[in-house]
């Protein structure tokens, strides 16, 4: 089995000013992309942010027409390629496209730190340049970098109040319809439908073995159901509610959830202690999901309380009445 080699690195200390130009162009284009890229993913939900990304591309872009003047009037037009990977402890870039979700304040955080890096990476390499020329450029590169001041207060600064607001709002949404939600409707579906096999397995067998397997079965095999069915549902284009299989998988892990809760006391051998112990898991359950149906879905919590446990009750109800028939 062939060995995997790590590609050599250069420290940086040990670059010349040549190499740290071409470094820094290539620095500026992978920036000036990203920020594009930002831009694009942002523009349907976000147009007001993704208007000032926009805006900061053109930015590294100039930054990267003056290195180039630079390196060609001191080296000529004969720019090696290095990047930041041949650059031993050099700031990295995670590629935005491996990035599932876009939270706009974390896309604002990471921005944020992406100038910060590029600031100290300008002011370290005029620190140690000897070439006058070059040493103004950088320094004054690293100026306008900071000068950002922050890049999540200029984002904000390039947004209205009135913009900000409409985007939390847009984001709570997504959160809302492609999480909470899913995630709710598979949760009350676990907790709700298998209890009446859960606890008929029960009280018609008295063994606390048989009654966990079916718990488990039950459980699980309603998680199927309901991931597939959640991810087959819509792909989301036109309801905004994300990409099909998060939905799905979400939906399906909260609906084994929420079965297995009151599964597992079934693992202890004393029917009367596990029994007991799984109705106290059920009512945890059910106090849950009130909960999250009016912190999340504006609903009153007595209502969302007493909606959940009639329905609970009622399917608990029926389990026992089939069990003990």
């Amino acid at each position: 089995m062939p060995l995997i080699s790590l590609a050599p690195q250069k420290a940086f200390s040990e670059l010349t000013d040549r190499e740290v130009l071409a470094l820094a162009v290539q620095a500026e284009e992978e920036d000036g992309r990203i920020y594009r890229e930002m831009a694009g993913k942002l523009r349907e939900n976000y147009p007001a942010s993704a208007t000032v990304f926009e805006s900061m591309a053109e930015e590294e872009n100039d930054h990267r027409r003056q290195l180039l003047d630079l390196f060609q009037a001191r080296f000529g037009d004969d720019i090696p390629l290095i990047r930041r990977e041949d650059v031993r402890g050099f700031m990295k870039r995670k590629p935005l496209w491996m990035t599932a979700t876009f939270d706009i304040d974390a896309i604002r955080s990471r921005a944020a730190s992406m100038e910060a890096e590029a600031a100290n990476f300008y002011r370290r390499a005029a620190e140690r340049s000897s070439d006058p020329t070059v040493r103004k450029l950088l320094g004054d590169l690293a100026e306008i970098e900071a000068g950002h001041a922050t890049t999540a207060q200029n984002l904000e600064d390039g947004v209205s109040t009135g913009e900000r607001d409409a985007e939390r709002e847009t984001a709570r949404r997504a959160f809302l319809l492609q999480i909470i939600q899913p995630g709710l409707v598979g949760l009350m579906d676990g907790s709700v439908s298998t209890l009446a096999p859960l606890f008929a397995a029960a009280f018609a067998t008295q063994d606390t073995w048989a009654t966990f397997l079916v718990g488990m079965a039950a459980s699980i095999g309603a998680g199927i159901s309901m991931g597939f069915a959640e991810a087959l549902s819509d792909d989301g284009n036109l309801t905004g509610r994300g990409t099909p299989w998060l939905r799905g998988l979400v939906s399906g892990m909260m609906t084994t959830v929420g079965g297995v809760g009151h599964t597992l006391p079934y693992l202890i051998l004393d029917f009367h202690v596990a029994t007991t112990l799984a109705i106290a898991v059920v009512v945890l359950e059910l106090w849950v999901i009130a909960y999250i149906r009016a912190r999340y879905m504006d609903t009153p919590f007595l209502r969302a309380a007493f909606q959940i446990v009639v329905g609970g009750l009622l399917v608990f109800a029926t389990g026992i009445l089939i069990g003990s028939a």
